[in-house]
């Protein structure tokens, strides 16, 4: 009785056992990366804190494979491939492939302009660290409206009614007064007005990309990321350009003046062009439930041509206010020459 009871009390012991546990796998083998974060007994080292992140796990890892992929990029030159069979012979000359980099696209929606992202992005465009920017509209005028007047901090709670009675706009926990929308209108008329002229002496074309190129030449204010995009020649597309408070604006100036044409264009599928990009990384805190394209994963832009299948792209879960500027701290920033 008792032997059997053993038995019969090793028989339901050992079943769970094997049920909530296996044997696991030789680590050497399966190469795991360790999960460590940052010593802080070390003193502060930014660099080395935010190459902590890529083994900090959760989505400090992802900005950290996003800073990996990033730096992979600007690194890349057309000698580091094999030249096709078919490549033109001046195509083959080792000093043409080892001055052929990446083709950077930067798109960056309007409420990082509202916020401090705005330098960030201003940084990159000085210094030409980007080949290609994308933005909306409101993107494009809250940049010219900050050399008007400047964005406040407020708070997430601030009560609308009370704000729109005193005056000011609530962007978030940022604060836009309404002077601020009235300037950019009394700004930008004149500019319009000339623009028209010139559209119907001198048969201009106005395409998005140049009524911002323009406007960035006409602010003429160097905290502007629109006006060191103008002075470097970096493009800048705006598809949909007559949305937001820039729209408003072209909207009335249409119903007095209603002969300036502005052409469409569109680049979101640029890269389809080309079998997809090499390199892609994305910030944002959309989900995939909905079906949109801001919270897809990488992987369905892959489907669609959009990314190659080679590549390694990364999506960083995450505030794009906290997690951009850390991105090109380890990255963009590095390369400038402090010295100089």
């Amino acid at each position: 009785m008792g032997d059997a009871d053993q038995k019969g009390i090793g028989m339901s012991f050992e079943a769970p056992c094997s049920s909530v546990s296996k044997r696991s796998e030789d680590l050497e083998e399966v190469h795991l990366v360790k999960v460590a974060g940052y010593d802080f007994n070390r003193g502060l080292d930014l660099m080395a804190l935010l190459k902590s992140f890529s083994t900090t796990g959760f989505q400090a890892s992802n900005l950290g494979d996003a800073i990996e992929v990033v730096n992979q990029m600007l690194a890349w030159r057309l000698s580091y491939e094999e030249p096709a069979e078919d490549c033109p012979e001046e195509e083959r000359d080792p000093a043409f492939r080892e001055s052929v980099r990446c083709k950077i696209f930067l798109g960056v929606t309007s409420n990082l302009i509202s916020s401090g992202v705005r330098d960030t992005v201003r940084f990159l465009m000085e210094h030409r660290m980007v080949d290609v920017l994308v933005t909306t509209a409101g993107g494009i005028a809250e940049d010219l409206i900050k050399c008007l007047a400047p964005t406040y901090k407020g708070d997430f709670s601030l009560p609308g009614a009370s704000l729109r009675s005193r005056g000011f706009k609530r962007i978030g926990n940022l604060l836009v007064t309404d002077n601020s929308y009235q300037r950019f209108q009394d700004w930008i008329v004149p500019i319009l007005d000339q623009m028209l002229e010139e559209q119907r002496t001198e048969d201009v074309l106005w395409s998005p990309s140049k009524v911002v190129a323009r406007l960035g030449k006409e602010v003429n204010d160097p905290s502007s990321y629109l006006y060191w995009a103008s002075k470097n020649n970096i493009p800048v597309f705006c598809p949909a350009l007559t949305d937001g408070s820039l729209g408003d604006v072209l909207y009335s100036h249409s119903r007095s003046n209603p002969t300036l044409v502005i052409d469409i264009h569109h680049v979101c599928n640029a890269n389809m062009m080309r079998n997809g990009a090499d390199y892609a990384v994305y910030i944002n805190t959309a989900e995939e439930f909905d079906g949109s394209d801001s919270g897809a994963h990488p992987d369905e832009a892959v489907s669609w041509g959009k990314i190659r299948g080679s590549a390694k792209p990364v999506k960083v879960h995450c505030d794009a206010t906290i997690a951009f500027p850390l991105l090109v701290a380890a990255t963009f920033a590095k390369s400038i020459d402090r010295s100089a």
